[in-house]
């Protein structure tokens, strides 16, 4: 009964293991992960982000993603830490170099939910994510930088929002 149990089991991981690049298949990946962000001249500041991200394989080599990710964003001084919540929507194209390894370029609107302290600050935030993943066995790393291309302050000012993310995932094939 244990071999068949164990039989089984590797069965189901192997199928697992490869579906995730085939063509016209669709995964779903829960994520969770490290934010180390600033925004304009303030000081790195880390934070958590969570969520999912929808993939769907257009061909061996690129595939669209889309998520909704809980982001724990800011900066801080040496008197003040400024921590705004997002929910960002990630969209990115994947190209996979090689087995596994894909390089990543989209668009990422987010909105600040959680707003500490936000008086007289943009509540609609856009990014460039760009960045790498690494795929085993339906395991995810996932490593981005986040370009912020809108200004956090409504009048005046010059910051931006800038975020590396990292984050770990499993994808489930649908």
């Amino acid at each position: 009964m244990k071999k068949l149990f164990l039989m089984t089991v590797l069965a189901l991981a192997s199928t697992f293991a490869f579906a995730q690049r085939r063509v016209g298949g669709t995964t779903v990946q829960p994520k969770i992960g490290l934010n180390v962000s600033t925004v304009g001249d303030m000081d790195w500041k880390a934070g958590f982000v969570f969520g999912a991200e929808l993939q769907h394989q257009i061909n061996r080599k690129v595939a669209v993603a889309g998520g909704l990710l809980y982001s724990f964003q800011g900066g801080k001084t040496d008197d003040h830490t400024w921590n705004p919540s997002y929910i960002n929507i990630p969209v990115t194209l994947n190209y996979y170099a090689t087995r596994g390894l894909a390089l990543k370029a989209g668009l990422q609107p987010g909105f600040m939910v959680g707003k500490d302290d936000a008086r007289g600050v943009n509540t609609f935030d856009l990014a460039v994510p760009v960045g790498l993943s690494y795929e085993f066995d339906n395991f995810v790393i996932d490593g981005r930088y986040n370009i912020g291309v809108t200004k956090v302050a409504k009048h005046g000012g010059d910051g931006f929002t800038n975020v590396l993310q990292f984050t770990i995932g499993y994808k489930f094939k649908l």
